[in-house]
């Protein structure tokens, strides 16, 4: 059995698989997701799993260089802003990057897998870069 707290197979294998520079995508139950990039659907509800407990499993096994927000996340402010601010505070979220929503989804089309949670708050969506730890 693992130690660390990420036990999703799929989510396992995307993280060990990724290179430097490899984009993977935590996204709301509404980010399209594009035919040729990987679906790991985890949504079982409204709100289940949420954005912010997806993402800080999925951190506690990717080291990440950077990241990528649409802009309207800032206009909108759903509660998991408050958490995206503080993991960007603490380094865990590297670099950041602010693109339009439709630039996003163009960015989306390059990841490895977007990772579909149960959150139904506008715009909780993120690109994560990886990055390497050496």
């Amino acid at each position: 059995m693992k130690k660390t707290p990420l036990l999703n197979v799929a989510l396992s294998r995307l993280i060990a698989s990724l290179g430097h520079g490899d984009k993977v995508v935590i996204g709301d139950a509404g980010l399209p997701v594009p035919p040729q990039v990987e679906l790991i659907d985890l949504a079982l509800t409204h709100g289940i799993p949420d954005f912010v407990s997806t993402l800080k499993v999925v951190l506690s096994e990717m080291q990440v260089e950077s990241h990528v927000l649409a802009e309207e996340i800032l206009d909108k402010q759903p509660s998991a802003l408050t958490t995206l601010e503080a993991l960007h505070a603490e380094g865990a979220l590297g670099e950041r990057e602010l693109v339009s929503h439709e630039q996003f989804k163009v960015i989306s089309r390059q990841a490895r897998a977007i990772i579909r949670t149960g959150e139904c708050s506008p715009y909780c969506n993120i690109v994560l870069i990886a990055g390497v730890t050496f």
